[in-house]
């Protein structure tokens, strides 16, 4: 890199992200850890974020990129009153929305490189958080980019698209994931694709058609010193956890609630905390038809060290999804000492381990399987101790921020010492 940057120069990076809720969802949570773990190692990071916005670390400035949020919590899919168009990209979000299409990620990324091609100076280079729109394609032109593609959108279309009730339905969920055309289209032009599984890698380039010489793996982190096991904490006979960041197929939240329903009539007294915000939608329908109400509550908004607690409280903890491209729930959960039940789907074995070991295992999308589990942890305390354990150890030899950031910032210096690169540099002002 002598052309170039110096090779131990700390780096500036403008870190993007379309969504950044702050405690359900990989994105937000990614964002928060990730950005906290480079200005760790010393180096400055600004982000770029819509609604709903990250909670970042003190060092961490964020730029606040208003969209519309036509998808908040309160109001999701509202159409918006004409008072609330300031600017074209607003225009541009609403007519996206308005053919059926889900908007955000072209939208934000043409406010990202519409605010950012004025502020090239400032910069080495641009980390999109799987935004992918096609104004992280103009911006590449003009800066450094990398980017960070957790799993193929792809697989949470085919989900939905199956678990669709009539033909209507699956044409209007194939209308809405039609911007992952786009992503696939944007992300085969990065230089650099960061990934988080192997099991990723090759989902995304069987779906999206990304070279495997653009990928990267880099896996995501946990906090060791905050999610642990805690001693001074009992746990609660039957009592089960999971996060539900949305309400849709891919996290296999129907089949937990189905396994509960089953457990139940088979006489045991079970109970779930399920991390997120309830929506009208199909787990809430689940949960009356089944009279399941009583035994589950929902938490959201809460600290990192309350969810800690929940885990703590939690006899066992349960990913029932049906694909993951990795699952920081899966490894927050394991590093606290909270034994695991997790599905086959996409990358969970790879990052769980062998079944019996580090978790118990069961098939995806298989309710009946998911209740056996569950069933054969909760009689097997001695077992589940030692799944416990193992899975936290298992997390600690693999998984922390501060690795996932230094493998991060080998990946930006990789992609600065380019020829092509080092010239947008010399051309913005930065050697």
């Amino acid at each position: 890199m002598s052309a170039g940057l110096d090779a131990d120069a700390p780096l500036r990076i403008a870190y993007l992200t379309y969504r950044g809720k702050p405690h359900v969802g990989g994105q937000g949570i990614y964002t928060r850890h990730l950005t906290k773990a480079l200005c760790d190692l010393g180096h400055s990071v600004e982000v770029f974020g819509g609604q709903p916005y990250p909670v970042l670390d003190d060092r961490v400035p964020l730029t606040e990129l208003r969209s519309l949020d036509l998808f908040n919590d309160h109001y999701p899919g509202r159409f918006p009153a004409f008072w609330e168009f300031k600017s074209r990209f607003d225009f541009l979000e609403t007519a996206v929305f308005s053919t059926g299409v889900f908007p955000e990620p072209l939208a934000f990324s043409a406010r990202a490189n519409h605010h950012l091609s004025k502020r090239l100076g400032e910069f080495d280079l641009v980390h999109d958080n799987q935004c992918l729109g096609w104004g992280i394609a103009r911006l590449e032109r003009k800066i450094p980019t990398v980017v960070t593609l957790h799993h193929p959108i792809t697989r949470d279309r085919m989900l939905e698209m199956d678990a669709a009730p009539n033909a209507y339905r699956r044409w209007s969920i194939g209308r809405w994931y039609s911007f992952v055309r786009m992503q696939g289209k944007v992300a085969s032009r990065m230089p650099r694709v960061v990934v988080v599984s192997e099991n990723s890698i090759q989902d995304i380039h069987t779906d999206m058609g990304v070279e495997l010489d653009r990928m990267r793996l880099v896996p995501v982190g946990v906090d060791p010193d905050l999610f642990r096991p805690l001693d001074d904490v009992s746990r609660r006979p039957g009592h089960l956890i999971t996060t539900a960041s949305a309400d849709v197929a891919l996290k296999g939240l129907a089949y937990l609630l189905e396994a509960m329903a089953k457990l139940r009539a088979d006489g045991r007294v079970v109970t779930l905390t399920i991390i997120g915000r309830p929506k009208p939608g199909k787990s809430m329908d689940l949960i009356e038809r089944y009279g399941l109400g009583e035994a589950i509550e929902f938490v959201s908004g809460v600290t990192d060290e309350r969810i800690v607690e929940l885990y703590a409280e939690s006899e066992l903890a349960v990913v029932p999804s049906l694909y993951e491209g990795f699952s920081l729930p899966a490894i927050e959960a394991m590093c606290s000492g909270t034994p695991l039940v997790a599905t086959d789907g996409g990358a969970l074995p790879e990052v769980t381990g062998a079944d019996g070991e580090t978790v118990f295992r069961c098939t995806a999308g298989d309710a009946g399987s998911l209740a056996a589990t569950i069933a054969a942890a909760l009689d097997n305390p001695e077992r589940r101790e030692s799944v416990g354990l193992a899975g936290r150890q298992r997390v600690l030899e693999r998984w922390t921020w501060r690795r996932c950031a230094e493998m991060t910032v080998d990946q930006y210096r990789e992609v600065l010492a380019m020829p092509e690169n080092i010239e947008k540099l010399r051309r913005n002002g930065r050697i």
